[in-house]
């Protein structure tokens, strides 16, 4: 097969869409198929046998990390070239719409897929009341698909009560070689503790420092077990913030790790706290799960798609900002409490997060690729 893909995230931009791209194109190529993404400049011009094609771009004012591509005449020569079997819509904004048209006038089926919960994120942007307004647009883009792919069953139902059409869902997948339990060690732990003694649990985060991640969540948690210790991998716009938040409080702020490092600090941790209740899936728990870390997250969005409560990690309730925070208090105790319990947690992690591959989620996706390409192309709404 032949696919396009056309995407407002990817490298070298770091975050669970990403990797979920990479690893989906990986595995495409490996399978024969021709691939070209679409995506904003700075990107390398291949990935893995892939064709990369970067496209001048903008900064979103609130979200600087998210760039706008703006397709102009190189995107159609480069189509025109390829001739895809079909395009495939990653998270369609200004880029993504391009891709919309362009497999409209040029008669190409259409794939989209749902990933970052973006009318959930206005709320913590102080712009909740445009929240209506949001899902209407996104309908209007997602309906012109054949198919709408959601990364959990919650997006799945939601999407559908919303009036997007078509949807499916595309199975989780995660790098259960990269991320491991073998990977614990005294030298990461060392520099997760940063100035702070090693004399309890070691809590952990990874990912986004950004607002709508409700990181400021886990302060109550370190004032209720004064000698838990918190790592925070990762970096964002909040950063400043939270480092106020988290003032005299045993807090490392670790910055952005990759590879071999970022595995090795999941599975350094004594638990993996996720605060954020806007998880479309949460790829950063399946990876601490992989690592054998035992993972606390909110009973929102498609977190419980990963968390077997109290078998393989812990939820809490995320309603409410003193309720949540008494919440998420107990989570961490309840998996803190007995180092038996927590063992058997580990190994449930690692348990769950060996059931999903990269491999197994491409051939899904193969799967949902060749029954669009066998369905006459008809005009979608």
């Amino acid at each position: 097969m032949k696919i396009a893909f056309f995407t407002e995230t990817f490298l070298p931009k770091v975050d669970g869409i990403v990797t979920r791209l990479t690893k989906t194109v990986q595995h495409l190529v490996e399978a024969g198929d021709e691939v070209v993404v679409f995506c904003p400049e700075g990107c390398p011009s291949n990935y893995m046998g892939a064709k990369v094609i970067g496209v001048p771009a903008m900064p979103l004012p609130l979200y600087p990390e998210l760039k706008l591509g703006l397709p102009g005449p190189a995107v159609s020569e480069a189509l025109d070239e390829l001739q895809p079997d079909l395009i495939h819509v990653v998270n369609p904004a200004v880029l993504g719409l391009g891709g919309i048209w362009l497999a409209k006038t040029n008669g190409i089926p259409l794939i989209a897929s749902y990933h970052t919960h973006l009318p959930k994120y206005l709320e913590h942007y102080g712009m909740g009341m445009l929240e209506p307004l949001l899902w209407e647009l996104l309908k209007a883009a997602h309906n012109q698909a054949v198919l709408n792919l959601c990364t959990s069953t919650a997006m799945v139902n939601e999407l559908t009560e919303k009036g997007i059409q078509h949807t499916a869902l595309w199975q989780r997948g995660v790098d259960t070689e990269t991320f491991r339990p073998e990977l614990r060690n005294d030298a990461m732990r060392r520099k997760l503790l940063g100035e702070h003694d090693d004399q309890g649990a070691l809590l952990i985060y990874v990912g986004r420092l950004s607002a709508e991640k409700q990181i400021e969540r886990i302060k109550p948690v370190l004032d209720a077990l004064p000698e838990t210790r918190l790592a925070l991998v990762g970096d964002g716009p909040y950063r400043q913030q939270l480092e106020k938040i988290f003032e005299n409080t045993a807090t490392t702020f670790v910055g952005y790790l990759c590879g071999e490092e970022l595995a090795s600090a999941y599975a350094s941790g004594d638990a993996f706290l996720f605060p954020s209740s806007t998880e479309t899936l949460g790829l950063v728990l399946l990876e601490a799960m992989a690592a054998g870390c035992p993972v606390v997250g909110a009973n929102r969005g498609g977190i419980p798609d990963i968390i077997n409560d109290g078998k393989n990690g812990c939820l809490y309730n995320p309603d409410g900002e003193d309720e949540g925070s008494a919440s998420l208090i107990n989570a961490t105790k309840q998996l803190l409490g007995n180092d038996l319990e927590r063992q058997s947690m580990r190994k449930a992690a690692r348990d769950e997060a060996e059931r999903w591959g990269w491999r197994g989620a491409t051939k899904q996706l193969r799967g949902y690729y060749r029954q669009v390409l066998e369905q006459p192309l008809t005009n979608v709404a």
